[in-house]
């Protein structure tokens, strides 16, 4: 399960990688590396990881490593934020690293566009691995811009509901919601008032309410966001107007967004102990497969209850995707060890064994078909719902886009405006939207 720091850096990467990487132009991607991964070479790894067990996770995993291939050292420098990495692939050196992870997906697109990472297309060809059979369609997606696939995913992210399941038994619920409508009634079922607060509330509907982000519900909805010519489609996608329209829905009728707000100012913070799900102060939690091991080890006074998020009514037979994201790996355009380097990124994404292994230190959904079904990964039982979730075809996860997230911050900030009245003409608002969207694209190739 990602730390407070793992969380905190893939929110600032959206502005923070978009802004270095608009001016980095490293060269050209390639895979015309010289060097001999058979002989005795050093390369220097980056990644993130700063917890005390994701850091033994990573160690382990470098171990098993360099086990596999005596003559490759690595040099592992961890807690690496995007900003520095970013740094490093336009500066270059011997100093810079010859491959980096990074816990957003967003960078993915000017990544690939600027040739910061090298296309790593022809070096999975030359293994003969197949990434349409070895990765879950979502995270083989991010991983990709325009044909060009300069990352590699390593583990995921798969986001789900969690309820409690004593407030289900008190308000008479015998199972979790499959369809929207389903959610919606639950939601009013499990909402207890206490003068003009909650003593009880079903769930936290706001954007502003932890991992209820526009994206986070949008997935399950299946938007397109941009059509074949990169053109945004959010003004014209059925699935983004139901997506907006059925939130605000739900906003209203748990007692309109003031009250909401509210309630949710008085509430503990994302990370902390006094998470509201985790004391009881709301039944239902749009969240990540980390926040299992967060409300075991907060102790709650109730037992806890995983399924996948509900889906619209008339996608009901859909029942059992999600929203998939994750950390990504590539080998940087600037090392002149690119060769020993794809040795690495190989071993780290699809080597079974290593990736079970790492999944099982760290408690991240594993990023290959195979080892999401291996008997060594060791979870508690609700658990694989996120497994399933992360395997499922139907899941879904936000495309990259040339400068980054920035498209996902304009729908993010529409729905703030629509949720709170500030914006009433919800199909205007996504013309406008959708128009600031395709300006941000043109002005950043």
């Amino acid at each position: 399960m990602p730390g407070t720091s793992r969380k905190v850096a893939a929110v600032l990467a959206v502005s923070a990688s978009t802004a270095l990487l608009a001016t980095a132009c490293t060269g050209q991607s390639s895979t015309g590396a010289q060097d001999d991964a058979s002989k005795d070479t050093t390369i220097t790894f980056w990644h993130a990881w700063s917890a005390p067990n994701e850091v033994a996770g990573v160690k382990s995993l470098i171990a098993g490593f360099e086990k596999a291939h005596p003559d490759i050292h690595v040099n592992v420098v961890g807690n690496m934020t995007d900003d520095k990495i970013n740094q490093a692939l336009r500066a270059g050196g011997s100093k810079a690293p010859d491959v980096i992870s990074s816990f957003t997906t967003n960078g993915v697109g000017k990544f690939c566009s600027s040739g910061a990472l090298v296309d790593l297309n022809p070096l999975f060809e030359k293994s003969g691995i197949d990434p349409a059979a070895t990765f879950p369609k979502a995270m083989s997606e991010y991983t990709q811009y325009d044909g060009n696939r300069c990352a590699v995913p390593l583990l995921g992210d798969a986001y789900g509901l969690y309820y409690n399941k004593t407030a289900f038994k008190a308000a008479g619920i015998t199972s979790p919601p499959r369809t929207w409508s389903e959610f919606e009634a639950d939601a009013k079922k499990l909402t207890i008032t206490k003068g003009d607060t909650y003593s009880q509330l079903g769930f936290m509907p706001n954007y502003h309410g932890w991992e209820t982000t526009t994206e986070h519900y949008m997935g399950q909805f299946g938007p397109t966001y941009f059509d074949e010519s990169g053109k945004s489609t959010i003004a014209t996608d059925p699935a983004v107007t139901d997506a907006f329209t059925l939130q605000k829905k739900l906003v209203d009728g748990l007692g309109g967004f003031k009250k909401l707000e509210k309630f949710r100012s008085g509430l503990g913070d994302e990370w902390g102990p006094k998470h509201p799900f985790q004391t009881g102060q709301v039944a239902m939690q749009l969240d990540g497969e980390w926040r299992l091991g967060m409300a075991l080890d907060a102790k709650p006074d109730f037992e806890i209850g995983v399924a996948p998020l509900p889906v619209p009514d008339d996608q009901a037979d859909q029942y059992g995707k999600g929203y998939i994201t994750g950390t990504i790996a590539g080998i940087a355009a600037t090392s002149e060890k690119q060769n020993a380097a794809w040795e690495l990124v190989k071993y780290i994404t699809t080597d079974t064994d290593a990736v079970v292994g790492f999944s099982n230190a760290i408690h991240n959904v594993p990023s290959t078909l195979a080892a999401l079904k291996s008997p060594n990964l060791k979870y508690d039982p609700r658990f694989k719902t996120f497994l399933d979730i992360a395997a499922n075809p139907n899941s879904t996860t936000s495309p990259a886009s040339v400068n980054g997230g920035v498209y996902l911050t304009t729908i993010q900030q529409l729905g703030y405006d629509y949720e709170s009245g500030k914006v009433t003409d919800l199909r205007a608002g996504l013309k406008k939207a959708a128009a600031q969207i395709d300006t941000d694209i043109a002005q950043a190739k």
